[in-house]
């Protein structure tokens, strides 16, 4: 329990990748809130990308599923939760091609079991608050891969249809729709953001730049998929952070916001650009990094090109990315040298 009169925020899966750099943020910003972080510690998630808020006032963690509706309530009413960010989900699109049952449990049941706890603590009946939580709000955190695929041309925007291609993105479109329904069918307050390729410090080693620096450094194969073609809208997690901050407290309800960075890249210019800036900080013997980059047989379904119109956010709520991909990515490098120094 806190020791204060704050507005107690759960916040779900924030020892992942863009929840552990969200948390520091919200509690520096933010004197007036308390947040609990409710996470399983599944591969994704790392107790120690949270070591520098573990003994903060105003954090607590708690270990658990977001599919235990007994755990969910008892923490509702435990800390007498006013407000739902949940940025907890099942997302490496590889695994979920090899196991999609966990992606539908943990993405649809467990958005699923988060807001129906919600809506039966905050309201009292369809589109009546209980007094005093008329000001609750639950968060949804998205992806742009909802969308499918583009051609050459073209942007997706929040009126872009739902076609999703892989176990994944089908089953965070299943958790946007629930989301959605609680909005229309019982007036909850919701706000969904879908936002593009996060890159940036903390992120999971499976994923494609931790990858690159990691095989680069210790002079391994550097997989690249098919022909390196993709392309994806990439955006610093600082930026999405500001964003989602930015969605949850000026957000109008129901509504959906697309955050991207303007920053579209093949994974061939990712993984060039990474290898020019190891060449740079830390040199090999022999030549540059790119030498080791390899290409591998493509990934089933895999979406030629993700871009993201973030015009909506930009223009409504005045949110602007501040790094560029490549301001961005020499912080991201030089963060990873650290952690995979020897």
């Amino acid at each position: 329990m806190f020791d204060n009169n704050n507005k107690t925020i759960l916040v779900t899966g924030c020892a992942g990748f863009i929840g552990s750099n969200f948390v520091p943020y919200f509690l520096e910003k933010y004197p007036e809130y308390n947040l609990v972080n409710l996470d399983l510690l599944t591969y994704a998630g790392n107790s120690e990308n949270l070591k520098e808020v573990e003994e903060h006032p105003r954090y607590a963690f708690i270990e658990g599923n977001i599919c235990d509706r007994e755990l969910v309530g008892k923490i509702f009413d435990d800390f007498d939760i006013r407000g739902v960010i949940h940025f907890a989900a099942e997302s490496h699109v590889d695994n979920s091609i090899k196991n999609p049952g966990v992606f539908i449990e943990t993405n649809v049941n467990g958005t699923f079991t988060l807001i129906d706890v919600a809506y039966k603590k905050w309201m009292h009946k369809p589109f009546v608050y209980n007094k005093g939580y008329e000001g609750c709000r639950f968060h949804h955190i998205s992806t742009d891969e909802v969308y499918g695929t583009l051609g050459e041309e073209g942007l997706f925007t929040e009126e872009t249809p739902y076609a999703p291609n892989s176990p994944y993105s089908a089953s965070k479109a299943g958790s946007d729709m629930v989301v959605r329904s609680y909005h229309h069918t019982y007036g909850m307050d919701t706000v969904i953001t879908n936002c593009s390729n996060n890159y940036g410090p903390k992120q999971h080693d499976e994923k494609l730049i931790p990858t690159i620096i990691r095989k680069a450094l210790h002079g391994e194969a550097i997989p690249i998929y098919g022909d390196g073609k993709n392309i994806r809208d990439w955006l610093y997690v600082r930026d999405h952070c500001t964003g989602i901050d930015l969605a949850y407290h000026k957000g109008n309800s129901g509504e959906v916001y697309n955050i991207g960075g303007r920053n579209e890249r093949t994974n061939n210019y990712i993984a060039d650009k990474v290898c020019e800036i190891l060449d740079g900080l830390k040199p090999k013997e022999g030549g540059s990094y790119k030498a080791q980059i390899n290409y591998v047989e493509d990934r089933a379904g895999h979406d030629r090109r993700y871009a993201i119109d973030a015009t909506k956010i930009e223009t409504e709520l005045g949110w602007c990315a501040n790094e560029t991909f490549e301001s961005g990515i020499i912080k991201t490098v030089s963060w990873y040298l650290e952690k995979y120094r020897d």
